[in-house]
């Protein structure tokens, strides 16, 4: 039976950085089993000291020394975080000195920066690849031209999710369409789509998935039958590769991976916000 280790994300800002960072490490350890909770905006001794407590009790609680991811940047909240006896991660501390060296600069420990309003052309460009996706979701919209992609799949294959994903990290304008019935009694790509080969890129996913996704959705009907799922899942894999259009089964694959996949096939070079 895995151990149970409480783990705190904590942070004097909005707790993404602390949180992603940790959630990739603890991914590398199988045989524990971590329970999270994350305490954003920690940026006074007295808020710190507040959520040291609840660190502590949970360790009491649980018979284990807690873990606390922290990004937080004021020393003396760190300090008053310390206090719970937890085992502290501090998500900059590795990194911090070697570039103040290499720099030769000292580090201005303001809060918030890696996620605040900071340059407001790429907030924007956000804002607007994210209008575009909810704009051109699920085949609502099909004027295409100012797309950065255009995800194609059978429904409920992962198309929205993944579009969202890359507007709100990548300010990519990501369209998506939903292949029909009748699109699939073709081997050829729609017609609306063939001007914008270049932008397109396939979504797959094992029909068992599927069926379980689409049950969910509309149970108990012909669009959530195997037989349907499998027969669509088989007629689009067939389209792309007679297209010669790029694929990846969503099946097991998640989001943050979908993005990258996608934007280096369709070599589209965009950092992260």
């Amino acid at each position: 039976m895995p151990g149970i280790r409480p783990v705190f994300y904590v942070s004097d800002g909005t707790g993404i950085t602390a949180e992603t960072i940790g959630h990739s490490l603890l991914t590398q350890f199988t045989q524990t089993r971590f329970v999270t909770d994350r305490y954003s905006f920690v940026d006074s001794i007295e808020r710190a000291a507040e959520v040291a407590a609840k660190i502590r009790a949970s360790g009491e609680q649980h018979g284990v020394r807690p873990v606390v991811v922290n990004s937080c940047v004021d020393g003396a909240v760190s300090t008053a975080l310390a206090e719970s006896g937890a085992l502290m991660l501090d998500v900059f501390a590795p990194f911090i000195e070697p570039l103040e060296r290499e720099l030769g600069e000292a580090r201005e420990r303001r809060i918030g920066q890696a996620h605040g309003l900071v340059n407001f052309d790429t907030y924007h460009r956000r804002i607007n690849a994210m209008n575009f996706a909810l704009t051109h979701d699920d085949g609502a919209a099909t004027d295409y031209a100012g797309a950065d992609v255009i995800l194609v799949a059978v429904s409920r294959a992962g198309k929205t999710p993944t579009c969202v994903y890359l507007a709100l990290h990548y300010g990519i304008r990501a369209a998506n369409y939903p292949l029909t019935e009748e699109d699939l009694e073709h081997d050829r790509l729609p017609q609306r789509l063939r001007p914008y080969r270049s932008k397109l890129f396939g979504l797959t996913i094992d029909p068992v998935r599927l069926q379980q996704i689409r049950q969910e959705r509309r149970p108990n009907s012909r669009y959530a039958q195997f037989e349907t799922c499998k027969r669509e899942v088989a007629a689009a894999e067939m389209m792309f590769r007679g297209e010669g259009i790029p694929i990846l089964s969503t099946t097991h694959t998640s989001i943050e991976e979908i993005a990258s996949k996608v934007l280096t096939t369709l070599g589209i070079h965009r950092e992260m916000f």
